[in-house]
């Protein structure tokens, strides 16, 4: 368990990682990739080492030298190996390899923890049968594990109607170039994490694959395109920021975070437009931001977080310091997060002596003055950071399983600690 020190007089500058969803983007279609490429500043935590594993298992050869990694592609010739792919909890790589190993031959089966056995995949695997893949779940309709007859992507088109998670979307994108003929997928109402989709779109245009976009919701991949290995630096992980912009906000002091992208297609810089709106000074520089809080504004707000669902821990954090009701809405899909995330900050800012309560898209908080608590993790690694944060300015903060931020930031407790000096 790990007992947060209360912080006087917070003036610090950070460095943090390489974003967690470039990198793995950047992993698996540098391994469909043609040739080698150099991926710089990715994130070697939990999650992408899970991804790294099984991509070496389809075939990609990966080196890993600090925060560089060596990828020699598989031109999309992906290997059967025999075995089952085990990915934890990482759902990203399992929606995204589901539609990958569908370029392999033989059968594949996809696995994980008990919480991604939960974590539903129905309409990826829907879609993928209708462009003509053989895949379905094994124990349970709709969810992993996951087995896929390789054969090959058919092609054709493919609709989505009120989608929870962009991932799927993502998931068939990446592998469309491969596809037999032409793929097309057209949205239908809702998308939850909108940006993610542009964040897909735009790597695979850097390793040399075009997506065709028309009106906002119908993308176009061409087969027979390629992907080449490339040099590719990617971005610092505005999510991992985000709590030092926190920091900042709650303690009335200065952050500087450095290495992060202020024009950055990661949908999670709209946290700074939402500090900003609450008081906060921001500044945002070629490579770096900073924030420095002020007294937080008082009254009732309303934010629609459906484009930065990973912010809504950091602001229901935000939001329990605030005096003032804060309605956080449009999230119903961060019930299938590494935890049901809504029902875990109720939980938490409950614990803390805050009034919090579930709605049917989100929940409500109504600030106050938060006490200390040991806080409950879920093993979610979003969870544990967020709170964190919290004992920075509230004495008696106590962090269960602080290792499960290993999932996505294991630097966190050192560049937390730099805080301090």
């Amino acid at each position: 368990m790990k007992e947060i020190k209360r912080i006087k007089n917070l003036d610090a500058t950070v460095s943090i990682p390489g974003s967690k969803s470039y990198t793995q983007r950047a992993l698996i279609i540098a391994s469909l990739a043609e040739g080698r490429s150099f991926l710089l500043n990715s994130l070697i935590s939990e999650d992408t080492k899970y991804l790294m594993d099984a991509l070496r298992f389809l075939g990609a050869d990966i080196l890993v030298a600090d925060k560089k990694v060596i990828v020699t592609g598989t031109g999309g010739n992906i290997k059967n190996p025999g075995k089952k792919l085990y990915l934890g909890n990482n759902g990203t790589a399992l929606r995204f390899l589901t539609t990958v190993v569908s370029l392999g031959t033989g059968k594949f089966t996809l696995d994980g923890s008990d919480r991604l056995r939960e974590r539903p995949i129905k309409p990826l695997l829907d879609a993928l049968n209708i462009l003509g893949v053989d895949c379905q779940g094994m124990d349970k309709s709709g969810y992993p594990p996951v087995m896929v007859q390789g054969t090959g992507i058919a092609g054709g088109k493919v609709t989505f109607s009120n989608t929870e998670s962009s991932q799927y979307i993502s998931s068939i994108l990446i592998t469309a170039p491969y596809a037999g003929r032409d793929v097309e997928i057209e949205l239908r109402g809702t998308t939850s994490s909108m940006p993610y989709i542009d964040m897909t779109e735009g790597v695979m245009n850097h390793f040399g694959v075009e997506v065709t976009k028309s009106e906002k919701n119908k993308y176009t991949v061409k087969a027979h395109q390629k992907y080449t290995g490339k040099r590719y630096l990617i971005e610092s992980d505005v999510s991992s920021a985000s709590y030092f912009f926190l920091a900042a906000a709650l303690c009335e002091g200065r952050v500087r975070v450095l290495n992060v992208n202020p024009n950055t297609l990661q949908g999670d810089i709209g946290f700074l437009e939402i500090v900003g709106k609450l008081g906060c000074h921001v500044v945002r520089g070629t490579d770096w931001v900073e924030v420095t809080g002020k007294k937080l504004n008082g009254g009732d707000y309303r934010f629609d977080m459906s484009d930065m669902p990973d912010m809504v821990p950091t602001l229901a954090v935000l939001s329990a310091f605030r005096a003032g009701q804060t309605v956080i809405d449009n999230i119903f899909h961060l019930r299938l997060k590494e935890s049901n995330r809504i029902e875990a900050l109720v939980n938490e800012l409950n614990r803390t002596g805050i009034d919090a309560k579930e709605l049917k898209n989100g929940l409500v908080v109504t600030g106050g003055t938060p006490h200390g608590a040991e806080i409950e993790t879920y093993d979610d690694h979003r969870i544990a950071m967020s709170f964190a944060i919290a004992g920075l300015v509230t004495e008696g903060i106590k962090i269960k399983n602080q290792k499960c931020v290993n999932k996505s930031f294991p630097e966190f407790w050192n560049v937390l600690d730099q805080l301090y000096k």
